[in-house]
């Protein structure tokens, strides 16, 4: 309950709206990509050097403390214990996201046709926690359960504060990337991920109402951010040579490896759902929130994890892998739409 004193604002209409989010979802591409392949090409032509590149670095680590703090002050206790009583469906969610998917990057990694220099950021792609907003709007489309998957994603993004640092921990150091984690970005985890994160939760009470009802200009707020450390971690790469190391061939390689990784996670997240005996509804939580991995978790991150000069290689396969599970899940999520709405007109008929 929001405490005496703190300003009230109106009630903004669900922003999920199934319709909405359709016309949205249509696009081929989606618009925050080209923003990005547009910061890509800028580092590329222009990427910072110098003074100026301390200066990217530091709006860069500005903008990642920012960016949880709005993460924390976004997630509603009231939406947490809505969905929080489906205990299976939610344990098979995070299975999925930090065992199963991970499992399979480093099964990839080692005996996958993968070039070298795509390991790491391939690796990295299945130790990042789901997506929110697009896994919730695809669930809405496709008449899922709603208030579980709130739950599902958000939850997941929670943990993958800590789990994810966990597993580069474990898993890209044995597969031999050298000593990432150090006791640097264990503190920078704390003081750029962990503290900004809680201390927007707590101030949720007065400022969430603020929030949601500014809910798209906070979205804006969110891509520049990303944005900015995209920019600073392409600019470090380019000037370390990124180019010249990663061929127009690998590039083809990692758009297919990553299409094959996105098809076996979809159909092993759907095939847990009907193993465990979950409803329809809930069967499709797990396949939108278990299958996808967070852009802008990943980007955040990957810049408080690696060093500069890496952070670009490392995003590179996110990237692919954000823009292929949008086009895969927007047509799922309209093909179980489709489904409801014929079971739903054969059902008017009968009766």
């Amino acid at each position: 309950m929001a405490q005496s004193g703190a300003r009230v604002y109106p009630l903004r209409s669900d922003p999920f709206v199934p319709d909405v989010m359709m016309n949205r979802l249509r696009q081929a591409l989606d618009p925050f990509l080209l923003m990005l392949i547009a910061t890509v090409a800028l580092a590329s032509i222009l990427p910072a050097h110098g003074q100026g590149a301390r200066i990217a670095e530091g709006m860069a680590d500005a903008g990642i403390v920012l960016l949880f703090f709005l993460h924390g002050a976004k997630l509603s206790r009231a939406a947490i214990w809505q969905g929080a009583r489906a205990w299976k469906l939610h344990a098979a969610t995070l299975a999925t996201t930090f065992l199963i998917v991970p499992i399979l990057g480093w099964l990839l990694g080692r005996f996958g046709p993968v070039p070298e220099a795509m390991r790491p950021g391939l690796l990295f792609l299945t130790l990042l926690p789901s997506t929110v907003q697009s896994s919730i709007a695809f669930t809405a489309i496709a008449r899922g359960n709603l208030a579980a998957a709130v739950v599902s994603a958000s939850f997941s993004n929670l943990l993958g504060i800590v789990v994810t640092p966990l597993l580069v921990a474990l898993l890209m150091q044995r597969a031999g990337s050298g000593n990432l984690v150090s006791l640097s970005a264990v503190e920078g985890i704390v003081l750029q991920l962990l503290l900004p994160f809680v201390l927007g939760h707590m101030l949720r009470p007065w400022i969430g109402g603020f929030i949601d009802w500014h809910r798209a200009k906070i979205g804006r707020v969110d891509r520049g951010a990303i944005l900015l450390v995209v920019y600073a971690a392409f600019s470090a790469a380019v000037v370390e040579g990124l180019w010249q190391t990663v061929s127009q061939d690998e590039l083809v390689m990692l758009v297919a490896v990553s299409t094959g990784l996105l098809l076996i996670i979809l159909l092993t997240s759907w095939g847990m759902g009907r193993l465990i005996g979950l409803s329809r509804e809930d069967a499709i939580v797990l396949q939108f929130c278990g299958s996808k991995k967070s852009l802008a978790s990943g980007v955040p991150i990957a810049g408080v994890l690696f060093p500069a000069a890496m952070v670009g290689p490392i995003l590179l396969p996110v990237m692919v892998f954000h823009q292929l599970q949008l086009i895969a899940c927007a047509w799922l999520a309209r093909h179980y739409g489709a489904q409801v709405a014929g079971d739903e007109d054969a059902a008017m008929v009968r009766g």
